[in-house]
């Protein structure tokens, strides 16, 4: 006996990972710890601007843009994991990072299997 989930909350687990890295993103530069060595907006575009780039089709529910988006969940991924290992200080959001990550990366790519494969 198998039990069937309704895609549309493996959507919702994929957007609450996306706008959660999101919020995360813009609060780790600007309020919670400020860079001293770089400005903050050239830390807000490098790192904000790969998630906008699949947020429009994601939005919409587009399967291509949701597999663009659990594509770009993993340089997050990468990136939390090493700043877990590297910065002891920020541990705790790097560690929301990886959360984040892994939600919207599992999200998206359940929901696509799920809803068809993207064309």
């Amino acid at each position: 006996m198998f039990i069937t989930i309704n895609p549309i909350y493996y959507y919702a687990v994929a957007l609450a990972g996306f706008f959660g890295l999101f919020a995360l993103l813009m609060l780790w530069p600007t309020v919670l710890v400020p860079s001293a060595k770089f400005p903050v907006a050239l830390v807000l575009l490098i790192t904000v601007t790969p998630l906008l780039l699949p947020m429009r089709g994601m939005l919409e529910r587009k399967p291509k843009s949701c597999a663009w988006a659990a594509y770009v969940s993993l340089i997050y991924f990468v990136h939390g994991s090493a700043e877990a290992y590297i910065n002891v200080a920020e541990r705790l959001y790097a560690s929301l990072e990886i959360m984040l990550s892994l939600m919207l990366f599992l999200g998206a790519t359940l929901y696509i299997r799920f809803t068809g494969s993207p064309r």
